[in-house]
């Protein structure tokens, strides 16, 4: 294993306090714990390969260019991002899960996109997909990832669709000052990130988002996201992505 740090950065995100990146072969060096009559653990290892697996035989258009993991809590909880490469040259498909020992947190599956020249990782909001480590987990679970695999396509095109809509969309610093207000409001950024959003939204860190328009601003909120816990960065990345495009579906005047 690698040794331990403050804080691991991995593709969509960072994990603090002791978190680690790994490799997929390092995660079977972590000991699964003992089932018990209404726990049954995935190993970590055996689930990544899994999903690997089942994405690239269902995924058959697409490459995979990237895969990533992390860890939190002393290996108890996993962060994964597996990364294909479509039609796209700016965007590439993503295939996020998590996975948990100590029953912090349930088995889940997530769809969406990570933009190329920065790893932010915008997952659409319906299709979030969560299992508790029941007794029969074990039973549906290649019926939960091929089923869900199929919709992984459609999550891509919607955000393929949705950042063409977002760059046509201007957004002056006072529109973004209030979504970043809402983004606070749900919860879904802290006192901390908001700082991390508004500082990338008025100084962005790559060129790509100098325009002033929401695509921006999600590119922005995305980056401040990734030092959410692995507990909660599907959850908010998700919900974050879809008040974002809920408001500016709302709210702001398509460019000419």
């Amino acid at each position: 294993m690698h040794p331990n740090r403050k804080e691991a950065i991995m593709e969509g995100m960072m994990l603090h306090c002791g978190g680690e990146a790994m490799t997929r072969q390092e995660l079977d060096l972590i000991p699964v714990p003992e089932k018990t009559e209404t726990y049954t653990p995935i190993s970590h290892f055996e689930l990544a390969n899994r999903i690997t697996t089942v994405s690239q035989d269902m995924l058959s258009d697409y490459v995979l260019v990237g895969e990533s993991y992390g860890i939190a809590r002393k290996g108890n909880q996993l962060f994964a991002v597996l990364k294909f490469q479509g039609e796209s040259k700016e965007m590439a498909m993503s295939v996020a899960f998590r996975n948990s020992y100590d029953k912090s947190m349930s088995f889940g599956l997530a769809f969406g996109a990570q933009v190329f020249v920065c790893d932010n990782l915008a997952l659409t909001g319906d299709i979030v997909v969560m299992r508790k480590h029941s007794k029969t987990i074990m039973d549906t679970l290649d019926d939960t990832i091929i089923a869900n695999i199929f919709r992984a396509k459609q999550a891509y095109q919607k955000i393929l669709f949705d950042s063409d809509k977002l760059k046509r969309r201007s957004l002056e610093d006072k529109q973004a000052f209030g979504l970043m207000g809402l983004l606070f409001g749900l919860d879904l950024v802290s006192p901390r990130q908001i700082t991390k959003l508004k500082q990338e939204w008025l100084s962005p860190t790559h060129e790509e988002f100098q325009s002033r328009n929401a695509w921006s601003f999600l590119n922005a909120t995305t980056d401040a996201l990734k030092s959410t816990a692995p507990l909660d960065i599907m959850e908010r990345n998700a919900k974050a992505y879809q008040v974002i495009n809920d408001v500016v579906d709302a709210e702001f005047r398509v460019l000419p």
